[in-house]
């Protein structure tokens, strides 16, 4: 899908991102559209799709801005997205928390996901911001969760040992692991319930100029 296309989040795109998570996720209780509209209430620039070139949405990325110090110690996915309403959307905060990432199955290996993640680098250089940071599925730990932990799993996958389908692309995209958090998403079965702590830095980021949140953002 060459002519893929990123675009920011719309109110008309609610029901077809739903009907995407829940194929992506089967195992995983999709948002609400009450969710999604508060997220985008909250802060439309950080919400984005990819849509292919007949106009069907195939992915989407969606983040908030937190104070990291906050939340640096330890979280679930369910406190630092308030649930998915992006309650703890901070304006002031340096970081940007990646929510949610996902592609659909068919589009997967056609760069999709790049330019979701392209994205989100321009938003945090657009807005000033210090670094996107994300805690990353592990959908390939479960099939080594008897014989190690998942540090140790994580920390192969960055060896080149093993080869994760998210973890692994998020390496490739120029993200440096950090960590990871246990009991993150407990729904998560495949990475049993476990997260990689991902960073990105922005090289761009002047620590003398504040946040700036302009009302459109080139993509």
């Amino acid at each position: 899908m060459p002519n893929t296309r990123v675009r920011h989040t719309r109110p008309d795109d609610i029901p077809e991102l739903i009907a995407l998570q829940a194929r992506v996720y089967p195992e995983i209780p999709p948002w609400s559209r009450r969710k999604l509209a508060e997220q985008l209430d909250v802060f439309p620039q950080g919400q984005l799709v990819a849509e292919s070139e007949d106009g069907v949405i195939i992915g989407c990325a969606s983040a908030l801005i937190i104070i990291w110090d906050d939340w640096s110690d330890s979280h679930t996915w369910k406190e630092i997205t308030g649930a998915g309403t992006f309650e703890h959307h901070t304006p002031e905060g340096k970081t940007l928390y990646g929510a949610e990432v996902f592609v659909a199955p068919e589009a997967r290996g056609t760069g999709a996901g790049h330019k979701l993640y392209e994205g989100r680098r321009s938003i945090c250089r657009a807005m000033n911001l210090k670094r996107i940071i994300a805690c990353g599925r592990l959908p390939g730990y479960h099939t080594h969760a008897a014989e190690m932990s998942p540090q140790t799993y994580a920390q192969k996958v960055v060896w080149g040992d093993f080869k994760d389908m998210v973890l692994s692309f998020q390496l490739h995209e120029g993200f440096d692991f950090c960590g990871v958090i246990e009991d993150y998403l407990p729904e998560d079965k495949e990475s049993c319930g476990h997260a990689s702590i991902i960073v990105w830095i922005n090289d761009d980021y002047d620590p003398s100029r504040p946040t700036h949140i302009p009302e459109t953002i080139d993509l």
